[in-house]
């Protein structure tokens, strides 16, 4: 019998979906037992694999979320708001690990997957790359050496296809800026320019927003002073970096009490 604990993926379709599929397919610590899409999707019914183009899995694509949650003791999650808090529920039914790769959540959706951590470990982030992790720690120092002299401005790119601006990854990002200063982000926030707009304020953290192509992510964190620039960048060029933090993170909550993580918990930063 395989001892290894089950693993469910829930947006089995999208970009990210296929690719913890496909690495999870050849984990050598979770056993996959679960891919999820919604209903009236193609795929459902469909093999995993066959579904993906490559060979099978032995595992059809569901739709059934309660079934699929109870078989799982881990779920990655890179989906939309109102699925996310939706699967957070059942996976604190079913006391599974919930890792969380869905961004534009609002206030709301975040008040609703903390109640679900009171009873399940929750490991949530913008980003689960490493590279970006360190990037979030370096800007929250070099924002707290720098005084407002140095405006803030982040710039990111993703593929035409993203659905939300500023990413997830930027608004991280300005969040650590924000701490660094000790302010907070939603007091200091540009979040779009158009027209005229009058000189940029004192204190003010900027974001900008390019989409585009196939670009996977692209962030710079640039404090733009007197006479000089800083400019702290990360780029992304395989989606398989998110995925395999994910299982990392996955794997990591397997251990932990109930509770809301972060990647900076899974790396020990």
């Amino acid at each position: 019998m395989d001892a290894r604990p089950g693993l469910l993926v829930t947006g089995a379709s999208g970009r990210m979906g296929q690719m913890l599929l496909r690495l999870a397919a050849d984990s050598p610590v979770f056993r996959l037992v679960g891919a999820l899409e919604r209903p009236g999707h193609p795929w459902v019914g469909r093999d995993a694999g066959e579904a993906m183009g490559g060979a099978a899995l032995g595992l059809p694509v569901t739709d059934d979320a309660v079934e699929a949650f109870a078989r799982a003791q881990a779920v990655v999650d890179f989906t939309a708001p109102e699925a996310t808090v939706g699967f957070a529920a059942l996976a604190a039914q079913a006391r599974a690990v919930h890792v969380i790769g869905t961004t534009g959540l609002g206030p709301a959706h975040l008040a609703r997957i903390a109640a679900a951590a009171r009873h399940a470990v929750i490991v949530r982030s913008g980003n689960m790359s490493l590279g970006v992790n360190l990037l979030m720690r370096l800007t929250e120092r070099v924002a707290a050496a720098l005084d407002a002299a140095f405006d803030i401005e982040i710039v990111e790119a993703h593929h035409r296809g993203k659905v939300d601006a500023p990413s997830g990854t930027a608004l991280m990002l300005g969040e650590a800026a924000a701490r660094g200063r000790g302010v907070a982000l939603g007091a200091v926030a540009d979040r779009g320019r158009d027209g005229i707009t009058g000189p940029r304020g004192e204190g003010r953290i900027g974001f900008s927003s390019i989409r585009g192509g196939d670009i996977v992510g692209e962030h710079d964190v640039v404090f733009a002073g007197p006479g000089e620039r800083i400019v702290l960048r990360h780029i992304a060029t395989d989606r398989a970096i998110f995925a395999r933090g994910a299982l990392a993170a996955a794997r990591w909550g397997l251990d932990r009490p109930p509770g809301e993580y972060d990647m900076g918990d899974v790396l020990g930063l």
